[in-house]
């Protein structure tokens, strides 16, 4: 005797995505949402057009990937409510602003002094998020209106410290920094949707050659002729004009990363702090002579022995000063001096991009245009 197998109930969807036919042959694209009997429409602001050619049907295709995220979202916010999750959003109602400074504690704890920088930028993000839709803005109101009126706030915004108005640089790493916000987020689970993903990049802040703040040798001589109250900031900041490390590198360089090489020569053996790669270094003689004398230190001890990061570039710009430099001289300015110093020297780009451990020469090639500019500068004094 034969059973029927019962046919098993497919359950129903408590979101369906919609199309709404327009009169200029596009699809306005919504979500049907039924839930405790009652249903609602919520329209995306997404439009399928006619796909006429392959950009598109590609352009389609990245429009429903969207719109079927924000279904899941509120499929998943649905479940929550169902469940007894508090709030209408579930997690998508974590408070924008709160998060941001938690991500910059988290900055801070975990990469110490030298990444004050970023700890600060975090800070100062929220500060513009709040002074655009005040302190209680949560991720469920972050959407493509959301973040492009952000972007028009930033280039009326000014410097909370200077009351200047921002360059369109500044304007762009606040952008990059909101992206990286909503990258966590959706990893932490805040929310599951990027809207600058339905945003045209051509309508972001464009990234603008800046000049690149370096100093010749005369001026480096001058400092090493200089006192300075300092003396392990002092040998830092000159063993990094000469090395090209970064402060995080310098920072974080023990004498056991030092090593002798077979030519008599010394090497670094190291992980870069920003790129996270292993890299060698040889030192040159010049170099050398910056660093400070061992004594009975083992290979774990720190060469340098910074105590904070970031009072550094202040008493950097005081001995800068009385060199008799007038320039913005920060120690990054180091890792300049290095890179125009090499390329001066006649050194290759590609042998400098790799002693400064960039991943992409046009990062190198920045500095290959300070030194043109240098000499065409010199060359035009010629002409009276």
């Amino acid at each position: 005797m034969g059973n029927k197998k019962k046919k098993q109930a497919k359950a129903k969807e408590p979101v369906k995505l919609r199309y709404k036919e327009l009169s200029n042959g596009n699809q306005s694209i919504y979500l049907d949402c039924y839930s405790n009997g009652k249903r609602e429409y919520e329209f995306l602001k997404l439009y399928l057009i006619p796909e006429t050619s392959f950009e598109n049907k590609e352009a389609n295709k990245a429009t429903l990937k969207l719109a079927n995220a924000i279904k899941a979202q509120r499929v998943v916010e649905l479940q929550n409510n169902q469940h007894g999750f508090s709030g209408s959003g579930g997690k998508s109602k974590v408070n924008l602003i709160e998060y941001i400074k938690t991500i910059a504690d988290k900055k801070r704890e975990l990469a110490g002094g030298e990444k004050r920088g970023s700890y600060q930028f975090y800070l100062s993000l929220a500060y513009h998020l709040k002074q655009y839709s005040g302190d209680k803005t949560t991720f469920r109101q972050l959407d493509k209106s959301y973040c492009t009126g952000f972007i028009d706030y930033l280039k009326m915004a000014k410097n909370a410290l200077n009351g200047k108005l921002l360059s369109e640089n500044t304007q762009r790493q606040y952008v990059k920094r909101f992206k990286t916000v909503i990258n966590y987020a959706i990893t932490d689970g805040a929310t599951i949707l990027n809207p600058f993903l339905q945003i045209n990049p051509e309508s972001l802040p464009k990234k603008h050659d800046t000049e690149v703040c370096y100093l010749t040798i005369e001026e480096v001589k001058s400092l090493v002729d200089t006192p300075c109250p300092y003396q392990n900031i002092k040998r830092g900041f000159l063993f990094s004009c000469f090395t090209g490390l970064r402060f995080s590198d310098v920072n974080a360089l023990t004498w056991g990363k030092l090593q002798k090489t077979d030519n008599g020569g010394v090497k670094i053996i190291f992980i870069q702090k920003k790129t996270k790669k292993q890299e060698y270094l040889q030192i040159s003689r010049e170099a050398l002579k910056y660093l400070p004398d061992r004594g009975t230190a083992s290979d774990g001890d720190l060469v340098f022995k910074f105590q904070s990061g970031w009072y550094i570039n202040s008493i950097i710009k005081t001995w800068a000063v009385a060199a008799g430099i007038n320039k913005k001289v920060t120690f990054h300015v180091a890792r300049h001096t290095n890179a125009t110093l090499l390329l001066s020297k006649g050194v290759s780009i590609e042998v400098v991009s790799k002693i400064l451990g960039h991943s992409d020469i046009k990062t190198t090639q920045i500095y290959a245009k300070v030194i043109d500019k240098s000499i065409e500068d010199a060359v035009n004094k010629l002409n009276g």
